[in-house]
């Protein structure tokens, strides 16, 4: 499985696609009967949606010649007010995603930073796989693009296989999420020394040794310890190909103690797991437990649902799955492993 559909909704935001809202001005149609379109409610109020900026649709041919600056810069010039954006989602700006880069729009991004000062949240890419799995997405480094918005309080990324944070530092970032089949280590200790004072949330895919996710616990070590991110709240470890040995390791980490929200969803959670997760006390001190996509049986879910439950915790226990048995053997998956 992979990413099948594109965002609707970010930030709180319906999504609006620009190009999209470039064809109904210039056609002056409506959206049509009884239908709502967040292409019309953004060219009223550019504030209410969360822009969706992608190639495809966009008028060029293959052979034309023009960069991710001179998209970037005929957005901005075309909502009523830049200002007024503060949620955008990047889609198949160039081909480069796939075989070499995503530096250019990096950089366009970091040069329009005085067009959008209200961006607060930025998704960076929402591409599904029939655009480019997961894996094949060449980032670099995204540190410099998040410290040039200084108003940012939520930076997503998808495709952690080339990715780098090297000396990530924000003194307003709330948020930040990675998505991926597999995070490398050397990522996931770029992340836990990352200078995020104001964090309050993070969300790691930690996906699958054949696609580089060998993150382990001594890469997020000084998150565990609960030292690297003194507001963090809400901590994902999802899509996680040994979900079980994340949860020993929560069991014993001081960090759990402090968070609200713990999602371990996406994941391989198996019924071997159960005595762990039900008797730490950390884990009945959580508000939220987000364990959907699961291998459990009906009854060790029902005694994971009822023992946290009583304590208190709202348990998400939904899509469960079944193991595939091949060549004698008994094959687990995470939702997202290509």
């Amino acid at each position: 499985m992979t990413f099948h559909e594109p965002l609707s909704e970010f930030a709180g935001l319906p999504v609006a696609d620009y190009m999209e809202a470039r064809l109904l001005e210039r056609s002056g149609q409506d959206a049509g009967p009884g239908r709502r379109s967040p292409e019309l409610d953004g060219l009223a109020d550019p504030g209410s949606v969360a822009w969706r900026l992608t190639r495809y649709g966009c008028g060029y041919d293959e052979g034309d010649q023009w960069s991710a600056l001179d998209y970037l810069t005929g957005f901005t010039g075309f909502v009523s007010d830049p200002a007024a954006v503060t949620a955008v989602v990047v889609g198949s700006l160039v081909n480069a995603f796939a075989v070499e880069s995503s530096d250019e729009v990096r950089d366009a991004f970091v040069e329009i930073v005085p067009r959008l000062p209200g961006l607060r949240a930025l998704f960076y890419t929402d591409l599904s796989f029939e655009e480019c799995e997961a894996s094949w997405i060449r980032h670099s480094d995204l540190s410099s693009l998040v410290a040039a918005y200084p108003g940012l309080t939520g930076f997503a990324v998808r495709g952690t296989g080339y990715l780098s944070l090297d000396a990530l530092e924000h003194p307003g970032l709330r948020r930040l999420t990675l998505q991926g089949g597999g995070l490398p280590g050397r990522l996931a200790r770029q992340v836990a020394s990352a200078r995020l004072p104001e964090l309050e949330r993070l969300e790691l895919w930690l996906g699958v040794e054949d696609y580089g996710g060998d993150a382990a616990p001594q890469d997020l070590a000084p998150v565990l310890r609960g030292e690297a991110f003194p507001r963090l709240r809400s901590l994902g470890l999802r899509n996680a190909e040994h979900t079980g040995a994340w949860v020993r390791t929560l069991a014993e980490a001081p960090v759990t103690a402090r968070l609200h929200t713990l999602d371990l969803s996406l994941g391989t959670l198996r019924d071997e797991d159960v005595a762990p997760l039900l008797e730490a006390p950390a884990f009945r001190g959580l508000r939220r437990l987000d364990l959907h996509h699961h291998y459990l049986s009906e009854e060790a879910a029902d005694e994971v649902r009822r023992v946290l439950t009583e304590a208190g915790v709202e348990v998400d226990l939904s899509d469960p799955q079944e193991p595939d048995t091949y060549d004698d053997e008994v094959h687990y998956y995470t939702a997202v492993s290509e």
